[in-house]
């Protein structure tokens, strides 16, 4: 087995996505995570003379990576610049520098204007200035992809340079992500076969989303190690994501071996997201908020039946558990599946009422969580205590800045039509007070209201469902109900519509 070294680029290559900047401590935190939990071999935390603020970020790093013997895993990204970079990074406490110099005879000549002996040899003298102060080097040749397709006969001549060089990696980049999966394999082989004892790196773009796959193909053809960042961040499009790279690793090639621990991917994921600020995509593979949901009913059914769809990519061997999700197209087996994790039993008749009125409500919304799921089943079993009499048609709710709120009804009692409209203090005053002007032309009083509590499941957002319990209190009598929607002030309809049916059985 060949041992391949995972170097993590969030810091660097990650912070130029655009709008990100990490702060000194949260550079700190991850980089601490990416080595000690994640257990990446080597992290780029960050680029040589950007601000002070960067080198007091790299200087807490370096700190705690010389306590924690990490030093030489934690490398700056530097430039030709007579020695201007390595000074800053001695004093920041490093000892690798990712050289950056031009790998296409086309960024050389244009952006340079130099000849390759000329760049060449400030390579050398920059090497060499790096050992004296105890700096070691590696090399990244930007733009090689380029030059691999439009000068490799320059490209060639700079690898043949540096073999005579004490350079301890050699970094292709793919700068502009422009790759194809057969031109990684044939670059990165037709280098290695010709130079087999020198280190390759290969570091992918993602911009026609063949960054997992280049690198896997880099990988086939013999690169050395990787370059990846936590949820594919980078610039444009993004660089290989982390999860992605590592679990088609650790599934389709067998004869490779890394020493990422992939249960902690999710986690330094999610911290990741949350301190960039950039929200991870709810179907990006493996750390997606839904990649390990299954919303069919056929899927749920199968996986109690000898996991039909389960696959190697388990959720637990990245600190995930798979989820059952309910809405209009799940069915008993994926209601059962929650049933199950909260240790509730439902009879047949109730589990179809139970379903059937998932279903509706996930025709209004998207999904319905297992949190949901205690208030669903209370509001179905409850609605089976009465028979139906009374019905509420429609209701047009008004709320406007300055005006009153006000409501108008329709209802149908034992099969006669009636309609009201009232103004009050809110909008379900008013509708309690459209409500009372039909029944008192029928001489009803009703019962009077003496508490109202509302309920939403812990940890939901603002589409979550609502349950209002209204306490009512009819002569020397109180009795609850109950009603269940994502708006609150149509759950409290429907528990009022329900105390109307009772109260005239």
């Amino acid at each position: 087995m060949k041992r391949i070294e995972i170097m993590d680029t969030t810091l660097r290559d990650g912070e130029q996505t655009s709008s990100v900047s990490f702060s000194a401590s949260e550079k700190l935190t991850i980089a601490k995570l990416l080595l000690e939990e994640l257990k990446v071999d080597r992290i780029e935390i960050a680029s040589a003379r950007v601000s002070e603020g960067e080198f007091q970020a790299v200087k807490a790093i370096t700190e705690w990576a010389r306590e924690s013997g990490y030093l030489n895993a934690v490398e700056v990204l530097s430039f030709v610049d007579n020695g201007t970079s390595i000074d800053w990074i001695v004093k920041a406490g490093a000892r690798v520098q990712n050289l950056l110099t031009k790998g296409s005879l086309n960024h050389l000549t244009h952006q340079l204007k130099k000849t390759p002996n000329q760049h060449f040899k400030e390579i050398e003298s920059n090497i060499a200035l790096a050992e004296e102060q105890g700096v070691a080097t590696n090399v990244y040749l930007e733009d090689w992809s380029n030059g691999m397709r439009n000068s490799k006969e320059y490209v060639f001549e700079f690898l043949d340079f540096l073999a005579t060089q004490p350079v301890k990696r050699i970094m292709l980049p793919d700068t502009l992500g422009i790759l194809t999966p057969s031109e990684s394999y044939e670059f990165v082989k037709e280098i290695k076969e010709k130079y087999p004892n020198s280190h390759f790196d290969f570091h992918t773009h993602n911009d026609y989303d063949l960054g997992v796959s280049n690198a896997i193909e880099g990988l086939k053809a013999g690169a050395d190690g990787l370059h990846l960042t936590i949820n594919g961040m980078g610039e444009r499009a993004g660089n290989a994501p982390m999860a992605s790279t590592i679990a088609v690793i650790n599934d389709f090639m067998p004869k490779v071996e890394i020493g990422v621990n992939e249960k902690f991917l999710y986690t330094v994921s999610k911290l990741v997201e949350t301190f960039s600020g950039i929200i991870i995509p709810a179907n990006k593979p493996v750390i997606g908020a839904n990649v390990f949901t299954q919303t069919a009913g056929i899927h749920a059914d199968g996986d109690n039946k000898k996991n039909l769809y389960f696959s190697e990519l388990l959720p637990e061997r990245f600190g995930r558990t798979r989820k059952y999700a309910l809405g209009k197209a799940s069915g008993k087996a994926n209601i059962q599946k929650n049933l199950q994790e909260l240790g509730l039993q439902l009879n047949d008749n109730d589990l179809k009422k139970v379903t059937q009125r998932i279903i509706e409500l996930g025709d209004k919304k998207q999904v319905v969580t297992k949190e949901d799921l205690p208030y669903i089943i209370s509001d179905v079993l409850d609605s089976g205590s009465y028979e139906e009499k009374i019905k509420v048609d429609s209701y047009v709710l008004t709320h406007s800045k300055g005006l009153k709120p006000s409501t108008t009804v329709a209802l149908t009692i034992e099969g006669d039509a009636y309609e009201a409209n009232a103004q009050g203090d809110g909008q379900f005053d008013a509708f309690m007070n459209a409500i009372r002007k039909v029944f008192k032309k029928k001489n009803f009083i009703l019962p009077d209201l003496i508490d109202y509590a509302v309920r939403i499941p812990p940890g939901s957002r603002s589409d979550a469902l609502c349950e209002t319990i209204i306490t009512w209190k009819n002569k020397e009598t109180e009795f609850k109900t109950r009603g269940l929607d994502s708006d609150q002030t149509v759950s409290a309809i429907k528990a009022t519509e329900k105390m109307l049916n009772i109260i005239n059985n």
